[in-house]
């Protein structure tokens, strides 16, 4: 059986991170519209209750505009991180809860489909202008200064996977 997503705890809110592998062991990173230059792995809310397995697979289709991809493994640990003020102040009117941050519940996913399923343009709010397959140890440099820390535990977490 698969997590499943208790209350916030504090303020932070409950989201899915995916690694998400192809076949030569590189992974999924989308540059963020809101911020050029900026390339993340796909992450989004869960819902109370939500497996977490079910929220990954609903937040890569909605980012990459597909679901095809199996579960590898699930982090045990929980990763934090704080909002900067100004990340904050933009999210704060959208969120129904003004949380300081996220816990993010990585997970590692393979990828089943081909390059051509994916479409980043296919939901009706794109998050991503571009996106490419990156060596893992390469988001630490591409993604935003305050998600280093994140993606360097995630890194740490995922060394086994290829």
């Amino acid at each position: 059986m698969n997590k499943v997503v208790p209350e916030p705890k504090a303020l932070y809110r409950p989201n899915v991170g995916i690694a998400l592998y192809n076949s030569a062991g590189k992974v999924f990173v989308g540059e963020r519209i809101d911020t050029p230059g900026a390339w993340q792995m796909p992450q989004g809310g869960i819902d109370v209750g939500e497996d977490i397995v079910v929220a990954a697979l609903r937040e890569l289709k909605e980012e990459t505009g597909t679901d095809k991809a199996e579960l590898i493994y699930i982090h045990p640990d929980p990763i934090r991180y704080d909002l900067p003020k100004a990340v904050y102040d933009k999210f704060k009117t959208i969120w129904d809860v003004p949380y300081i941050g996220q816990e993010q519940t990585w997970v590692a996913m393979r990828f089943t489909g081909q390059d051509s399923d994916i479409d980043i343009a296919a939901d009706k709010e794109p998050e991503f202008t571009d996106w490419k397959w990156v060596d893992i140890h390469e988001t630490i440099d591409i993604i935003v200064p305050f998600k280093k820390d994140v993606y360097q535990q995630v890194i740490n977490a995922f060394l086994h996977i290829s």
